[in-house]
């Protein structure tokens, strides 16, 4: 089924990617922020009354579709002119939604845009309740009728893939009253993260920790993030017991909420008839099982780099014994960037040369012309994001801070927006939404760029052993990490689906082991850390994570051939994001040159995070 639902291309774990618990006095209001750095949500909207009109005009379109209820295999142009009213929903809501929700990023505490972005929220699950009998209509037309109709009406051919994709999922679809119910329970099956979301973002209080100064603060995730990379050992260590123990206080309580969503997941794959899960998961987009498997194990094969560089941080960092609250530590603590944004747009788009002038004219238009909301205001959304909007164009949240970081985040976030608007202004609606399969790959692609970049740029000896140990920390957080991710929800699941009981004992001690694991024998895998399942959003949405690290390999791949091969190999990029969502990711991805059904980009990605990782060892005994 469709799902009428935002293009939202979010920083993995976004809320660690901003400063956050700054004093009241050092963040502006909205108001004081200067034009020039703030998105024109009025590309989409004009006014509030414009928007009001238009939500009016969405739920006329609900009994228009329903009109045609029963009717889809009378003729072509019944078959045709239903799917484009569908479009029009689509569209529309989207639009809807996009409006609403980035007012209400602007200041989190409007009550307005909070009412708006709720009454939008919910037509969205009317919105699939009346397309909810289309495609059991389509998969009822005989093969040859459907065929005649193509013949007689060429325009449907828009929906070739679409159609293509639709049967091959046939059995998997239901009777049209049974998806129709299915459409009308999606918001209360969304009760687990929901509730999850409340209570570790809104409901949780932390105590107060030390902070660089010595001083007590109070908790928050934003601030952990922060100080869990302090220097100052007893600053990190304080605030990882005093942030896990408040999660374990609780302990039973995500069990049951992550138990709850698994359990809803196992009931819609088995209502659909699929195998598990994660097969449901994974045929969405035709991805074969054995891309999940073999990535599982081929980062098992490369283990000992990531053991290799835990025992290299121990001892850069002269300790005795390294534990979990260590990881986060850089290892060079006197280096600092201070990089205003408009250095950052020139770093930025001196690193994306390699992708030709059209690519960043492109570039420079998003960039001046009210696509990017830069600098972090009072209630302000944290993190950062990409937000595709069909028909007008991509929007970037950031909360700039004029570190690394920052440009690194602008460049990841530019990434989707360029993807966003390629695909958007080469498919029609039916086929521009890229998978999130193909979705991190732009965006981290431009990220690696940067940092090669950074590296052949930087003369500072001090500077270019914190960029590498930045693209290692990337690899450790992104391919390392997201594997264990992606191993720990895959156990999960096989273990519900063998009528075994999720508890919060087995998942603490299978996330102890996995920890073991994966960091080897080096490290302390302390006891608080055993609880640490229980803060990772990503949990609530199956078989999600492993994507970022496909993901982070397809682009690895892409990179080395953009910079190394030329003019052909940025061609076949362009047209990978011009390309949308046309043709399945791993087609799509082929096609631009990196074949995901093979170990290869990983094990090429693992390849060299161990060349930089014994290029940063040297580095350090020479320093």
């Amino acid at each position: 089924m469709p799902k009428f639902e935002p293009l939202v291309y979010r920083r993995e774990l976004a809320w660690n990617s901003t400063k956050t618990g700054q004093s009241g006095s050092s963040v502006p209001q909205r108001e004081e922020i200067p034009p020039e750095y703030k998105w024109r949500l009025e590309d989409i909207y004009r006014t509030d009354e414009d928007w009001q009109h238009d939500l009016k005009t969405l739920e006329s379109i609900f009994p228009a579709i329903k009109n045609n209820q029963g009717k889809l295999s009378n003729s072509a142009e019944t078959l045709f002119n239903c799917l484009k009213l569908r479009d029009t929903l689509g569209i529309l809501s989207g639009k809807l939604f996009a409006f609403a929700r980035m007012h209400r990023d602007e200041n989190t505490a409007s009550a307005k845009y909070q009412a708006m972005t709720g009454q939008v929220e919910s037509l969205l699950s009317e919105a699939g309740e009346a397309a909810a009998f289309i495609e059991p209509e389509i998969l009822a037309i005989p093969d040859s009728v459907l065929k005649k109709y193509r013949e007689q009406l060429p325009a449907l051919d828009e929906y070739s893939f679409y159609f293509e994709n639709l049967f091959r999922q046939k059995k998997h679809v239901l009777a049209p009253n049974e998806e129709e119910l299915l459409s009308r329970a999606s918001e209360a099956t969304q009760a687990a993260e929901n509730i999850f979301n409340m209570l570790a973002r809104a409901d949780m209080v932390f105590p107060e920790t030390l902070d660089q100064n010595g001083k007590k603060v109070q908790l928050s995730e934003g601030r952990y993030n922060s100080l869990i990379r302090s220097t100052n050992r007893t600053v990190r260590q304080q605030a990882f017991i005093n942030l896990f123990t408040t999660y374990s206080q609780y302990r039973n309580t995500f069990a049951a909420t992550l138990s709850g969503n698994i359990k809803k997941n196992i009931f819609y794959a088995k209502t659909r008839k699929y195998s598990s899960v994660l097969a449901s998961s994974l045929e969405t987009d035709n991805v074969p099982l054995n891309v999940y498997d073999n990535l599982i194990k081929t980062v098992h094969k490369h283990l000992h780099p990531l053991h290799k560089y835990v025992d290299l941080k121990k001892k850069s960092l002269g300790l005795d014994s390294i534990h979990m609250y260590d990881l986060y530590t850089p290892l060079i603590s006197d280096v600092s960037f201070h990089i205003p944004y408009s250095e950052g747009l020139d770093l930025v788009k001196k690193a994306l040369r390699p992708l030709g002038e059209e690519y960043l004219n492109i570039l420079q238009k998003g960039l001046t012309s009210g696509w990017v909301d830069v600098y972090e205001n009072k209630g302000k959304q944290t993190g950062a994001y990409s937000w595709g909007t069909y028909g007008v164009h991509p929007f970037v949240l950031l909360n700039y801070h004029d570190r690394y970081d920052d440009v690194s985040t602008l460049a990841h976030e530019m990434g989707h927006a360029l993807h966003s608007y390629y695909s958007h202004n080469n498919q029609p609606y039916s086929v521009a939404s890229y998978t999130i399969f193909s979705a991190e790959v732009a965006s981290t692609t431009n990220e690696i760029l940067l940092l090669n970049f950074m590296l052949q740029t930087t003369k500072d000896k001090r500077k270019k052993l914190y960029l590498i140990n930045q693209h290692l920390e990337q690899v450790r957080g992104t391919v390392y990490r997201q594997t264990m991710f992606a191993e720990f929800e895959k156990l999960l699941y096989e273990k519900t689906e063998n009528g075994e009981a999720i508890t919060a004992d087995m998942l603490e001690a299978e996330w102890h082991t996995l920890n073991e694991k994966y960091y080897g024998p080096a490290i302390i895998v302390d006891k608080e850390i055993d609880i640490e399942w229980a803060r990772i959003p990503h949990f609530y949405w199956s078989f999600y994570v492993y994507q970022y690290v496909t993901g982070y390999s397809a682009a690895t791949t892409l990179a080395e051939k953009i910079l190394h091969e030329g003019s052909s190999s940025q061609t076949n990029y362009l047209h990978f994001l011009k390309s949308g969502g046309s043709d399945y990711s791993l087609n799509l991805l082929k096609k631009a040159g990196v074949d995901m059904n093979s170990p290869t980009p990983i094990e090429m990605t693992l390849t060299k995070f161990n060349t930089l990782l014994s290029e940063l060892e040297t580095l350090l005994e020479n320093s």
